[in-house]
């Protein structure tokens, strides 16, 4: 698994969202609120990066 900061994920909200747009491309995530951290498998690292800056977050790997 591979870890993505995402700071920038302040609320439920967030988490929801950003869970909905990566569960539409097939990523099964583990999104930690309290960390600020989006876990994802190495070979979804990638894409997932991808989404949530695409959704206005900055995600740091």
């Amino acid at each position: 698994m591979k870890k993505i900061e995402v700071n920038d994920m302040s609320c439920m909200s967030c988490v929801k969202k950003i869970q909905t747009e990566l569960l539409k491309n097939k990523i099964n995530a583990k999104i930690d609120l309290s960390s600020h951290q989006v876990s994802v498998l190495d070979n979804e690292l990638e894409l997932a990066v991808k989404i949530i800056k695409d959704l206005g977050y900055t995600p740091q790997v």
